[in-house]
């Protein structure tokens, strides 16, 4: 294991990076983990900063981790129509249902969240096996355009407009849309598109509320290049084409990678659980018991 220093060999790399390409977590989940010493290499425990070679024995949570050549790591990209009322978490506490349960099973690796949207967000979720891939898209110096349909309660005026467009202190600094369309509806619920370049949370919600307008839904229809369409209704996920693939590469400065092809095994698996999984209905209350 090689520290962070002047000294470190160029066959080296950071801990994280390489924990992410291998399909444990977003690059972010792994500097986590790494900090809660769930990481270990070559039998001792890793430290935020190490860096590692091939010829380490690399361990998350007491199981071996396969460390794989960038170009050898699958990279497999599905999309996914959130709806209202899930979690981006893998696991609530309090039982609530998240977004990972309804993904097809993976074996060996997991599925990666590029962004994230709260539970009152509905729309556009995509979701890697590449770790790589999911930092290069979410990271603040990509610029990758997230694109919200936005129903808004109140009367919007040019000023509302042009004041988010030129940018408004939030309590986390500065923020701004790069673009908003109206998109109609009629009293005090119109329809805008707005377009936004980073994920912070809740920022569309905030940059609306700047101008003391209530967003009253809300749902992401764009990532980067990347349209929430039909294939996925609400609650659905599919695989993305090699062509869609090789665009998010691309957009994130990553060599083009042919997607695996499904072995019939997980053919198989991804159609249970693609037939099993149905999307979320509305919750209706019981009826009352006869008296």
């Amino acid at each position: 294991m090689s520290q962070s220093d002047n000294t470190t060999p160029p066959t080296s790399e950071k801990l994280q990076k390489v924990l992410a390409r291998a399909g444990l977590g977003s690059r972010r989940e792994m500097e986590a983990a790494i900090s809660a010493g769930r990481v270990k290499v070559n039998s001792q425990v890793a430290k935020l900063g190490d860096r590692v070679e091939a010829r380490d024995k690399v361990s998350f949570d007491d199981r071996p981790v396969t460390l794989r050549p960038e170009e050898e790591v699958p990279r497999r990209v599905i999309m996914y129509n959130k709806p209202e009322g899930e979690l981006c978490t893998r696991k609530d506490p309090e039982g609530r249902r998240t977004v990972f349960d309804r993904l097809p099973r993976l074996k060996g690796e997991r599925w990666i969240a590029i962004g994230r949207l709260d539970i009152n967000t509905s729309g556009l979720l995509l979701f890697t096996t590449d770790g790589e891939l999911a930092n290069r898209l979410m990271h603040p110096s990509t610029q990758v355009e997230r694109e919200y349909a936005v129903r808004v309660m109140g009367e919007v005026k040019r000023e509302h407009i042009l004041a988010m467009v030129d940018g408004v202190m939030l309590e986390d600094g500065p923020a701004r849309f790069t673009d908003v369309q109206e998109f109609g509806g009629e009293g005090i619920n119109t329809w805008f598109h707005v377009v936004i370049l980073e994920g912070r949370n809740r920022e569309v919600r905030r940059l609306w509320e700047s101008q003391a307008l209530t967003v009253s839904r809300l749902k992401r229809v764009r990532y980067g290049n990347i349209f929430l369409d039909k294939r996925a209704k609400a609650g659905e996920w599919v695989e993305l084409t090699q062509d869609e693939v090789d665009d998010l590469a691309t957009l994130a400065n990553l060599e083009t990678r042919k997607v695996p092809a499904l072995t019939p095994d997980e053919k198989n698996r991804w159609n249970r659980d693609k037939h099993k999984r149905k999307p979320v209905q509305v919750l209706r209350k019981p009826k009352s018991k006869a008296r």
